[in-house]
């Protein structure tokens, strides 16, 4: 993709709409729509890296109730012509062809390459890559497992739904609240998964969230890591203006 002059290319993550409550979560809905209202004025195209939402399962003809300013408003967007893009989460690996039908929002669940004038990037929400965390890992795998979802549309959603939020929000393997402590640099696990792909394969961003830390780490002289914080704490967000990418923080 080449940049229109004056366009730029905005990445954002971790939002976790519904957590700890819909009510508690409004603020943050409404305040992630000014950014989207904002960001739509110049936006080449947008990147939701993840963790939209705090619990999405798509029922053969359910979904989450809830979110609707934030869906209208990536309708809207989307209906105005700027594409925008969505990686699986942690906490919405249930996504399925909804945003793809209803929002024009193609649907990625591992990482994309893709190539914005000339400079290489690695996209994705983060979760399960690098070495360790075994745990979750096994915990995913069975979360994805194509029965283990057949099993569960079975619940009804009235069941289905809430307990799901409720785990999503109490349970820390699922919530990942131990995963918001800079670890160092040589022990942040995504730090390690780039300099390895780094060994096969240049890029020049790798562009990720999960870790609810807003993050700029140089792997070498023209390659970045950067993780792009969260909509709970940071209000933080990437901005690439089609030579440099940076991190920024959304105060309004």
């Amino acid at each position: 993709m080449e940049i229109p002059q004056g366009k730029k290319i905005y990445f954002s993550s971790d939002n976790h709409l519904g957590a700890p409550t819909p009510e508690e979560s409004k603020p943050r809905e409404e305040k992630f729509v000014r950014w989207l209202d904002q960001v739509k004025e110049d936006a080449a195209a947008i990147f939701l890296l993840g963790d939209l939402f705090d619990f999405w399962f798509e029922y053969k003809h359910v979904v989450p109730k809830g979110f609707v300013r934030v869906l209208g408003k990536l309708a809207e967007i989307t209906d105005s012509g700027i594409p925008v893009y969505f990686f699986v989460g942690n906490h919405d690996l249930w996504m399925e062809d909804y945003f793809q039908k209803e929002l024009n929002i193609p649907v990625y669940h591992q990482p994309q390459e893709f190539s914005f004038n000339s400079k290489k990037f690695l996209i994705g929400h983060g979760d399960g890559l690098g070495p360790g965390d075994l745990g979750y890992k096994r915990m995913k795998k069975v979360f994805t497992n194509p029965f283990a979802k057949w099993l569960y549309r079975w619940l009804h959603p009235d069941l289905g739904v809430p307990l799901a939020q409720y785990f999503s929000v109490k349970n820390k393997a699922i919530s990942g609240e131990e995963d918001v402590a800079y670890l160092g640099e040589d022990k942040e696990w995504l730090v390690q998964y780039c300099r390895r792909k780094l060994e096969t394969t240049h890029f020049d961003y790798f562009v990720f969230g999960h870790r609810h830390l807003p993050l700029e780490i140089p792997l070498m002289k023209d390659s970045i890591y950067i993780n792009l914080g969260d909509w709970i704490t940071y209000y933080t967000y990437g901005e690439f203006d089609g030579d440099q990418m940076h991190l920024k923080e959304f105060t309004r």
